[in-house]
């Protein structure tokens, strides 16, 4: 483990329980990580951060995972087949990572945010179950290549905002409310982090001493934001997501212009 002071072990301790709350409500828990990770640690390599990042969060998604598992109405076996697709994708993205410049790829994800936010905001019906349709098997096999492979590819290759996607294009796809969309995101969730961080660790980029003591602390903020999402309903996941969405076009906009 790195050289660091107490204040700053503290203060990651604090922004890891911060981020696996709002990962289990609504993805977007890398929102807080990362950066806090950059801002604690400037000496360490961005490869170091971002396969400690991934150890840390696979906890705090997998107990998020269990407790909505328990609650809420999730078909396991669809949301398993997606992160399989999820987890071939997010090893493919890491392996490319190194490639590809973010300078890039912010811009593009800023405007499909953007485009979001006014989507959930002008269909108040999004999110709530009142348009809930027949799953068939081409939206199951949709979401396995299209949500599953292509979101698992870019967590793999660039990250934040993942939960996010996984928790709005399942919703789109599968006609999910938000809360069913946010339990099966954290499935999927699990396994894009196992696949990235099997990369990761192959690639020798993993600080295991702190992301074991953060991962306590992500595992516990997890564990409670899934059980207010399940306690608080669709409106309030609906609500946090307007937020998440808006905070990461913020960040990605700060890093850009900033770079």
């Amino acid at each position: 483990m790195p050289d660091i002071s107490l204040t700053t072990l503290v203060f990651l301790c604090v922004a890891a329980a911060a981020a696996g709350w709002i990962d289990a409500v609504v993805g977007g828990g890398g929102l807080l990580l990362l950066p806090a990770l950059l801002l604690g640690m400037p000496q360490v390599p961005a490869a170091q951060i971002l396969g400690t990042n991934k150890a840390v969060a696979i906890v705090g998604t997998t107990g998020a995972a269990v407790t909505y598992v328990r609650k809420a109405p999730v078909q396991v076996g669809t949301a398993v087949r997606i992160g399989l697709a999820a987890l071939a994708g997010s090893m493919g993205g890491a392996f490319f990572a190194a490639g590809i410049s973010s300078e890039v790829l912010r811009p593009v994800i800023m405007v499909v945010l953007l485009g979001v936010a006014a989507f959930v905001l002008l269909r108040p019906s999004f999110g709530t179950g009142a348009d809930r349709g027949p799953v068939t098997r081409a939206r199951i096999a949709t979401a396995i290549v299209l949500v599953g492979g292509g979101i698992g590819f870019y967590d793999g290759l660039f990250g934040p905002g993942t939960g996010t996607f996984l928790v709005l294009a399942l919703t789109a796809v599968l006609h999910l409310d938000l809360v069913t969309a946010s339990a099966t995101a954290k499935i999927v969730n699990v396994c894009t982090n196992a696949g990235a961080l099997a990369m990761f660790a192959h690639q020798g980029t993993v600080l295991w001493k702190l992301a074991a003591l953060m991962a306590v602390f992500n595992l516990a903020g997890g564990m409670f934001g899934a059980r207010m999402a399940l306690r608080k309903g669709a409106e309030f996941v609906r609500g946090v997501l307007l937020v998440v969405v808006f905070s990461l076009v913020a960040k990605l906009a700060f890093d850009q212009w900033s770079g």
